[in-house]
């Protein structure tokens, strides 16, 4: 018997869906499964990165949550983890989201205005970096020329070298570099809300404000799930910017040490003269892998039992 035409159909799909998907899947096993349980796997070892490893067990772990040397700069540095994604996420979200609801009003140029927002999000973190270090500059910097303006006399204060300033100064850079993408997802949230409602709404005498909580907020909730997620994991797993801008000794008296700086600090070792620890370092990323999958895990199970 010959197949029917919508068999041969579903056989073309699949073969197409295969030609599609396994690229991609052989790409992310090579670079990101793969290394990972090889990560997990060097966990379990002594190994400085050359010569011979030696299996240490659970040693490593134990050694990382109990010895001094380690458990003080862990817990620092997941209470920074933690700090940064609060103003981040409270900078650069509520930012997104009102520049995102102001280009939905059609404005004119609001298209030229959406490409600007963005085009920071397509910038090497290198140069956000570096231009963020002329900012915060103490003897120059906009910053504390602005403030002066206004009658803040900020002259000569390091925002970058003061322990109470460090870590809130990287994080306002970092979230102006990535303003762009939750404004760009608010936007396409924006746009599938229907006119409609807001027009009854209208009639019933509701302002803008009491449409914006009571309309906007609850149609934008899986944008706002979507967005919190994605910028949880990308802080918990931040370093670029950090590196950039004060390096990797989390200076000024580890303020800006991060789960990110710790492990590279602990796994290629510090600039201080300290060995590389490669084991070692590859506990720390597993600790930050199974805070990061935790912290998606409650945030998913937070969002079905909200819907």
């Amino acid at each position: 018997m010959c197949p029917s035409g919508g068999e041969l159909s579903v056989k073309r799909s699949g073969r197409i869906f295969f030609c599609l998907v396994a690229p991609a899947f052989v790409v992310y096993t090579a670079f990101m499964l793969i290394p990972l349980v090889a990560s997990l796997g060097l966990s379990f070892f002594k190994w400085s990165g050359y010569g011979a490893k030696e299996f240490v067990g659970i040693d490593n772990f134990v050694r990382l949550f109990s010895d001094p040397n380690y458990s003080v700069r862990f817990r620092n540095a997941l209470g920074n983890n933690l700090y940064f994604f609060v103003i981040t996420m409270l900078i650069q979200n509520c930012t997104a989201l009102m520049l995102a609801v102001l280009l939905e009003r059609g404005l004119r140029g609001s298209k030229i205005f959406r490409a600007i927002y963005f085009a920071p999000s397509t910038v090497s973190v290198v140069i956000v970096g570096y231009l963020w270090l002329l900012i915060f500059n103490p003897k120059w910097g906009a910053l504390n020329l602005m403030l002066g303006k206004i009658g803040i006399n900020m002259r000569s204060f390091p925002w970058l070298g003061n322990e109470s300033t460090a870590l809130t100064a990287v994080a306002v850079a970092n979230a102006w570099q990535y303003i762009g993408i939750p404004m760009m997802l608010f936007v396409a949230g924006l746009n599938a809300i229907s006119s409609e409602q807001y027009e009854a709404s209208a009639v019933d005498g509701c302002n803008e404000w009491k449409q914006f909580l009571y309309i906007t907020l609850p149609n934008l909730k899986p944008i706002l799930y979507i967005v919190a997620t994605m910028t949880f994991v990308g802080n918990f797993s931040s370093f670029e910017i950090i590196y950039a801008m004060e390096g990797t000794l989390g200076a000024p008296n580890y303020a800006t040490d991060t789960l990110g700086t710790f492990f590279y600090r602990t796994a290629f070792g510090a600039r201080t003269g300290s060995p590389p620890e490669m084991g070692m370092g590859a506990a720390i990323a597993a600790a930050m892998t199974v805070i990061i999958g935790l912290g998606v895990i409650i945030w998913i199970r937070a969002q079905a039992a909200e819907d």
